[in-house]
């Protein structure tokens, strides 16, 4: 029995083309191509170009060195996150203080970081997980630069406004399985150019008058190329991804499920489509590889476990209950069919 995989790229014959146009030109490393890619991802957004790099996480670091964040400083992220905001916090020797999720949205509950404030907090970090917007209208009105982590959430919508476009910076990530990749990468954005230089000026770590600490941060022009190919393709994309989840969600409607749906407020971008099962979520997930499906958790390993604090009940929710099916634009009609079939002999 063929089993249906969590995640599949979809790399076309117009991607192989133009990474392969680069290789022939001889200028693989940071050059034009990546400046290209760094203005058309801002026109995207509505943005100022912005400062392409090697990962999700540079990005995070350098938007916080940006911000001026450093040791002694405070930043609030969620506890249901994967590990990279952690990681680029430690970086920059500032204290994380983590807050607790909305179990309905897995976003970060903005009543609870207000209770985390305090006077050394200097940036929050605001993943739109999953590619549903958290709700920033609150969380704008706390006064503290945002970082929004729209690393799965590009396409997403809030108050009929990109995502990307409401924090102080934003940052995006083009790892394999985000909605569009270039294999590795990631970029900073915002609407400030003079910070966004302050960025780029750190990730450009060569050939600089004065020396100050920076980073060999930097994308290749061919990860550059692959990206601007798939952003040109990125409406199709989350157009399949939604249509896809609008079958889920007709199909699973009797199931004693949670399905993630958008409001009046915000659209879906579905990087994942996770569901609240009744049940274990590792359960469902076993049940459902007999079926030829595969499930994962989300989310490998809630931040305060890890950091061995308590007190977040939303995420412990989430993480025994949360549940990703297979989603994405080369899923085929007949897979999407026995995803469909096999839910609900798995709850």
């Amino acid at each position: 029995m063929l089993t249906i995989p969590h995640s599949r790229l979809w790399i076309n014959s117009a991607d192989i083309r133009a990474v392969a146009r680069v290789l022939r030109g001889g200028q693989i490393a940071q050059g034009d191509e990546t400046a290209a890619f760094e203005r058309e991802m801002g026109d995207f957004l509505g943005m100022p170009p912005g400062v392409a790099v090697s990962s999700g996480t540079a990005a995070l670091h350098l938007a916080l060195l940006g911000l001026g964040v450093g040791r002694g400083d405070e930043v609030i992220l969620p506890s249901y996150v994967c590990v990279a905001p952690l990681h680029a916090v430690e970086y920059v020797g500032a204290t994380p203080r983590l807050a607790d999720i909305e179990p309905t949205s897995f976003n970060i509950d903005p009543s609870d970081v207000r209770r985390r404030i305090t006077r050394r907090t200097r940036a929050i970090i605001v993943p739109h997980l999953f590619g549903l917007p958290a709700d920033l209208e609150e969380l704008l009105h706390l006064g503290i630069p945002i970082i929004e982590d729209c690393a799965q959430a590009i396409g997403a919508r809030y108050r009929n406004r990109p995502v990307g476009t409401f924090g102080t910076l934003s940052i995006l990530s083009f790892y394999a399985t985000k909605l569009f990749t270039t294999g590795e990468g990631g970029m900073v954005i915002g609407p400030d150019r003079q910070l966004l230089a302050r960025i780029r000026d750190l990730r450009d770590y060569d050939e600089r008058r004065q020396h100050k600490t920076r980073f060999n941060y930097k994308l290749t022009d061919f990860q550059a190329a692959l990206g601007r190919s798939q952003l040109r393709r990125l409406p199709t994309m989350l157009a399949r991804r939604s249509a896809l989840a609008e079958r889920y969600r007709r199909h699973w409607a009797a199931l004693p499920i949670r399905v993630p749906a958008a409001d009046d407020r915000r659209t879906h971008a579905y990087h994942r489509f996770v569901i609240s099962c009744p049940i274990a979520a590792t359960r469902v997930a076993r049940r459902l590889s007999t079926l030829g499906v595969t499930a994962r958790l989300p989310i490998f390993r809630p931040i305060h476990t890890t950091l061995r604090l308590e007190g977040f009940p939303g995420t412990d929710q989430a993480f025994r209950h949360a549940l990703s099916l297979p989603l994405y634009p080369t899923l085929t009609a007949k897979e999407a069919e026995v995803v469909m079939r096999a839910l609900p002999h798995a709850i």
